[in-house]
Formats: C-alpha cells, structure tokens, sequence
C-alpha cells in the first residue's frame, strides 16, 4: 500500500507508476496506465481538431455534428471534449431548451434552421430535431400526426441541407439499460451532477422499451446513403469519446491530417454505421 511518503515523493505521473509496480500495486498501476494512454491519445486526437478547424474556416466548410442518444449516454461530456482546444470564434454548441409558444405555431424546423453553422463554422448539437423523433413521442410531448409528419419530412429536410453544402454528422450514443441506472444513480449522489438528473430521466427507465421501439423506427426511416446514423457504444465513456473523434476526422481530408501522430482508424467493435441486423446494446 502506497503512504504519504510515496505521494510526497513521488512528483509525475511516471514516477507515481514506478512506485506502484514496486510495492505490487498492479491494479491501481493498470488503472493509472490506462488513465494516462486515454490522455495522451485524446491530446493527441484535439490536436488533429484544431487542424480540421483551422481547415473548415479557410474553405468555408459548414460542419454540423449531431449527437442524439437516451439520456445519461455521453453526448454532453463528448462534445466537451470536442471543442475542449477549439477557436470559439468559429465553432458553437447548441443546447436548445422546450419551444415557447410562438415556435409551437411554426414550421417544425424553423427554430432548428437558425442554428445551422455559417461558413467556416462547425456546430455541436446537444440534441437537435430527433427530439421528435424519440422523446417527444414517448413523452407524449407532440401528436401522432405531428410525429409521423417530421418522419416523412426530415429526409428532405436533410436531402436539401446535403444538397445546399454543409456536411452533417448524426451519432447515436448507445447505452446499455443497467450502465444508465449506474449513471443516474452517480448523479444523483453527486452534488455537482445533481441538476442533470430530472422528472424524464426517471421515465427513461420505465419507458425503456417504448424508447427502443421509437429510436428503431426513426433509424429506418431517416438513415440515408448521404445522412446516415452513426452508432456509438458508450458504455466505455472514454473509448466513446476516442471513436466519436476518430470517425469525424476520418470524414475530411485537411491539411496536416495525421501530424499528430493520432490513430484516426475508428474501432468497429465501438463506432459502426446503423444497419437492421447491428447487435445494438440499447
């Protein structure tokens, strides 16, 4: 067991790791190794996106990226990852809250269409459209002919966007029933984390099946050859992280791609396009 001495003395990383494999510490060693490969290589991955940025902004390149999934899945903490290094000045997050009365009365798509990212500009979306595709139907918080008009139309609506320019990426992080509990349950006994915990995440549990059953209907109908649904497994938060990087910048062909010396292969036991037969944990 490692004493106060060891940690006093003990003043990197590396040499903490050294200490631990002296006195037999072999799983908080492996712990600490792994801790330290998922650093460097995720430096190493914020680098080659400073490069894409730096790409996107001098071709006026529109980047919208797209990260859906059940709650409690990653898509908050991936995308702080994501921009964690980049140019504010070129780069957005969005995070809408409920529409307001008068966006109820408008074109489904209208409060969405505004936040599309200007030339040379990417946009993180922390949930987007698809709300009507997954929790507003489980929550009861649209009609059935509202939720079956956005199916029919989103194709288009992403058809056009395609046609129009701009690159869209949609992930779907993929949690598993029992690692969800163990979030929430995290959350709720965290202090810092306890405002993420709220009323639909409770339902998200009991309305687990009825979420399956919307998340499978909008991928048949809404992954197309030049939109397509990009699956993440997320139980392993750092690997989803990792992946989720790799795929995008496995996307663009921009200067001084691989400088970093970053693995940009994605793994596809982890990051996969959604296909009928995918061996989904969620």
């Amino acid at each position: 067991m490692l004493t106060l001495t060891d940690f006093q003395e003990c003043t990197t990383r590396e040499m903490l790791a050294q200490r631990l494999e002296e006195k037999g510490e072999i799983k908080i060693l492996k712990n600490l190794k792994s801790n330290l490969a998922y650093e460097e290589e995720l430096k190493r991955l914020q680098a080659e996106l400073v490069s894409l940025q730096q790409w996107v902004a001098a071709n006026k390149k529109r980047v919208c990226i797209i990260f859906e999934g059940r709650d409690a899945a990653g898509k908050g903490g991936a995308i702080r990852r994501f921009k964690e290094h980049l140019n504010p000045r070129s780069m957005r997050v969005v995070a809408l809250n409920k529409p307001t009365d008068t966006e109820k009365g408008q074109w489904y798509f209208r409060r969405y269409m505004k936040e599309l990212p200007n030339p040379g500009e990417i946009v993180f979306f922390d949930r987007s459209w698809y709300n009507r595709a997954v929790v507003e139907p489980v929550m009861g918080f649209c009609t059935t002919d509202q939720y079956h008009t956005f199916l029919s139309q989103v194709p288009e609506f992403e058809h056009m966007l395609h046609e129009d320019g701009l690159i869209l990426i949609k992930f779907w992080f993929s949690i598993s029933k029992d690692e969800q509990e163990k979030r929430f349950q995290s959350r709720l006994e965290n202090p810092l984390k306890r405002w993420k915990f709220s009323p639909v995440d409770q339902e998200g549990q009991k309305k687990w099946d009825d979420y399956t059953y919307y998340k499978e209907q909008m991928f048949s109908n809404t992954h197309t050859t030049f939109s397509p649904w990009i699956v993440v497994k997320t139980n392993n938060k750092k690997k989803a992280r990792l992946e989720s990087m790799r795929y995008v910048l496995s996307q663009f062909e921009y200067d001084g791609k691989g400088n970093s010396g970053a693995t940009l292969f994605c793994d596809p036991n982890i990051v996969s396009r959604y296909y009928r037969r995918l061996n989904h944990i969620d």
